[in-house]
């Protein structure tokens, strides 16, 4: 039976050029104010007024502001996503290049840790309600793996240790901004993490 991958993720209705210039004015709004404030700052009519959108039309958008800020995250992944294809990993082997694309990445966060900070709790916080804006985060967040290890089919045991890389990523930034872990131990559990997919390279099944 082939690999399951995760499944993709119905896109969102198509907009318009004009609906999409507004959508994007408030997804930078949301960021700002994260990167200002944090979770507790991303106020819906502080983000209507700043991306000049009525507040029922923001809500339309985005019903609320866990929406807002998963729909962020999200957002914040693409632009990762295009930075690393224009730079990309150079390690010699999938696993170093899953380990230091991951750690890019921490990096990137750890240069706005209050956008950090209220993305990551809006996707703890999210309920069944936001499953389609969850779902296109780690689809997202899986995608980047598979483009480093350089795979676009891979095998069921690969894809248990990329969500095994997942979960640990995402622990690790949890405890990193409840301040439980050093930024160094992040990048040591996320490294350790990725080692995995050596265990999953053809040839290395019954070994040892």
């Amino acid at each position: 039976m082939p690999a399951q991958t995760r499944p993709t993720p119905p896109p969102p209705p198509p907009l318009t050029e004009r609906q999409e210039a507004r959508r994007r004015r408030i997804l930078h709004a949301s960021a700002q104010l994260a990167c200002r404030g944090g979770f507790d700052a991303v106020q819906m009519r502080e983000v209507a007024e700043s991306s000049q959108v009525a507040l029922g039309t923001l809500y339309r958008y985005f019903p609320s502001k866990v929406h807002l800020l998963v729909a962020t995250m999200h957002d914040q992944l693409v632009r990762m996503r295009g930075t690393l294809r224009a730079k990309p990993p150079t390690g010699a082997s999938a696993a170093e290049r899953v380990t230091e694309t991951l750690i890019r990445a921490f990096r990137a966060l750890q240069r706005e840790p209050r956008l950090a900070d209220a993305m990551v709790r809006a996707l703890t916080f999210a309920d069944s309600g936001v499953s389609a804006e969850v779902e296109r985060v780690l689809h997202q967040t899986t995608a980047i793996i598979l483009e480093a290890m350089g795979r676009d089919d891979p095998t069921d045991e690969q894809l248990s240790a990329i969500r095994v890389i997942e979960h640990t990523w995402h622990s690790a930034l949890i405890t990193w901004l409840a301040g439980r872990a050093s930024a160094e131990q992040v990048e040591t559990d996320v490294a350790t993490a990725c080692h995995l997919i050596d265990l999953t390279e053809p040839g290395r099944r019954g070994e040892g």
